[in-house]
């Protein structure tokens, strides 16, 4: 088609060139939305067609992932029961004090450190390492690991 024939030439001097408003036909507006927006709405047949894997589970991320809120290290049982023997709220067992970390809101027990006293341990997880490190010395540990 010869330019001279082209809409534009009559258009040429006009500020939007039939786009009403200023920026209009440039604006994120016509293309629906900028970035990802409307995949789940009124771009789903672009992402059932081209981005079939853009939504659902990521392989990386093991499904029953357990992340405790609050923890403690075997490092740190000496320290609670001088403590909680001070308070005078320990029980026994087998002649070794009871510390039950559930009833303290600790919901597993890590490795770091190293343990001098043999204690009865209540706790919902624990470590390898601190299993380890506990009935080294003579304690013992009781829950649901």
């Amino acid at each position: 088609m010869p330019t001279r024939f082209r809409k534009v030439r009559k258009l040429r001097g006009s500020r939007q060139h039939g786009w009403g408003q200023v920026t209009q036909h440039r604006a994120s507006g016509q293309k629906g939305g900028v970035g990802n927006a409307g995949l789940h709405k009124h771009k789903w047949s672009w992402t059932v067609k081209y981005a079939p894997d853009h939504f659902g589970k990521d392989s990386m991320k093991p499904p029953q992932s357990f992340k405790p809120k609050l923890w403690m290290n075997v490092g740190s049982l000496d320290a609670l029961y001088q403590k909680l023997s001070s308070s005078g709220s320990i029980e026994k067992e087998d002649n070794r004090p009871v510390l039950n970390l559930s009833k303290l809101g600790v919901e597993k027990l890590l490795g770091g450190g190293s343990v001098r006293g043999s204690y009865v341990i209540i706790v919902d997880r624990c470590t390898e390492s601190a299993k380890e490190k506990v009935t080294n010395v003579g304690g013992l540990i009781k829950g649901s690991n």
